[in-house]
């Protein structure tokens, strides 16, 4: 939506005109509306709410920022049956996602205004993990029995999938509601109506643990390309269903939250425009810190060799650059590692065939570079064209290894790998460099 509209919407509300209001909304659409909603004030935002129509402000809702939220469940706080009306309308799945961002007080408070069946079901789902697949799933899905026919199928499902999240994929159970096979609704329609159920099973199909984490589900869904997948317990009984439009919420996090540790922020800061000076300090000052005092170790490195620098002090004009190429090289081989790691690509077991691969690439990587600083040092100080050619090289893939050996380790140690930070390796790179540089240059120069 144009800036144009949003602020139309806000002229209104400062005016009390609320005919014209009505109106300008009426021509929205649920995303155009949340928007609006975000962008304004508490105030501004109460009110754009209180305009909607139940259906509208289901939908609504359910697109608007966790904090957004909030301001609009406090602002309606004094009217407890407008807002369990929002909570009941809701989407299990969505409304976990909510309740779990509150504060314990808060989600308890708001968990008496649902009915007893919602309150059942969300009580389950908060339940499980944080970050598990049971906290992303709903209970709203079609099963049917592998006795049924088409035709009684059919009939389940003009019955009770009114409520089912998605009506793709019919589940088939068993009498301890162990999950058998998942049929498509495609199967189910061109099947002639005294077909039983059972005749259509193959008994294959893919299905996602509660327990297990929600880079899981992202990784599984890519694998076997659905829209959505059955989430059962450790002994196969069905508890719900996971559909990809969540999936994809979950994949936009994950992504953000590792490219951000991947530049050595602490947490993910989905939006630095709304996030404060004090948050944004918090999440960036501990790494660089660190940083800090991992990098005094170049300084002492450097000084260690002061009379090598001492007698040949064209060394220092070419010290940036070299120890800057491990650092660039390191960062390309993690990033490469950390990108296969998250999508599965690649395995744990998998790092000693990578490591081979990348010393060899690193080597003539190294080779390449060291002959453009060789070319460079020819008509600047000729007299250390050896010691820069045979640096640059052995700097290459000193830094190559350690970025792809590093997300690695850090899986092994079950951490996220993008904790490998490229502030981190080109610290250790720095570390490194200057260490290889310098000893380059006392063996071969005296």
């Amino acid at each position: 939506m144009q800036n144009f509209d949003v602020k139309t919407l806000f002229r209104y509300i400062r005016k009390k005109s609320w005919k014209e209001l009505r109106a300008a909304m009426q021509n929205l659409d649920h995303l155009q509306l949340a928007e609006a909603i975000d962008r304004g004030s508490e105030f501004e935002s109460i009110v754009l709410f209180r305009f909607l129509s139940r259906a509208q402000a289901k939908e609504v809702f359910q697109e608007l920022s966790h904090e957004k939220q909030e301001d609009i469940v406090q602002g309606l706080a004094e009217q407890a049956s407008q807002v369990a009306d929002l909570l009941n309308d809701m989407e299990p799945d969505d409304r976990t996602a909510f309740l779990e961002e509150l504060p314990g007080e808060v989600a308890q408070r708001l968990m008496q205004l649902l009915t007893p069946d919602n309150r059942a079901v969300a009580t389950t789902l908060l339940g499980y993990p944080e970050d598990s697949i049971g906290r992303l799933m709903t209970p709203e899905y079609v099963a049917v029995r592998p006795h049924f026919t088409v035709e009684e199928t059919l009939a389940h499902i003009r019955q009770y999938g009114h409520d089912s999240e998605t009506l793709n994929v019919i589940y088939v159970v068993d009498d301890k509601w162990q999950l058998l096979d998942g049929l498509r609704i495609r199967e189910v329609i061109l099947a002639s109506p005294e077909q039983r159920i059972s005749d259509l099973m193959d008994y294959k199909y893919d299905s996602l643990n509660a327990f297990d984490d929600q880079e899981a589900a992202v990784t599984a869904f890519k694998k076997y390309d659905r829209v959505v997948l059955p989430v059962v317990d450790t002994k196969g009984i069905l508890l719900g269903i996971v559909t990809v439009d969540d999936i994809l919420d979950i994949a936009e996090e994950e992504g953000t939250e590792d490219f951000q540790r991947f530049g050595a922020v602490q947490d993910a800061i989905i939006s630095p425009l709304q996030a404060t000076v004090s948050f944004l300090y918090r999440k960036r000052v501990l790494w660089l810190l660190a940083l800090v005092f991992v990098n005094v170790f170049s300084g002492a490195v450097i000084q260690n060799f002061e009379n090598v620098l001492a007698q040949t002090l064209s060394l220092v004009f070419f010290l940036p650059l070299l120890i800057d190429s491990g650092g660039n090289a390191g960062s390309q081989s993690a990033t490469l590692m950390i990108r296969a790691l998250a999508v599965g690509d690649v395995q744990l077991r998998d790092w000693t065939k990578l490591l081979g691969k990348e010393l060899i690439v690193s080597l003539l990587l190294g080779l390449t570079m060291a002959l453009g600083v060789s070319f460079i040092s020819a008509f600047r100080a000729p007299e250390i064209m050896l010691v820069l050619g045979i640096t640059m090289t052995l700097i290459v893939i000193v830094g190559s290894l350690l970025g792809m050996l590093l997300p690695f380790i850090f899986t092994k140690l079950k951490m996220d790998p993008a904790t490998a930070s490229a502030p981190l390796i080109t610290s250790l790179a720095d570390i490194l460099g200057v260490l290889i540089y310098f000893t380059v240059a006392s063996k071969l120069l005296g």
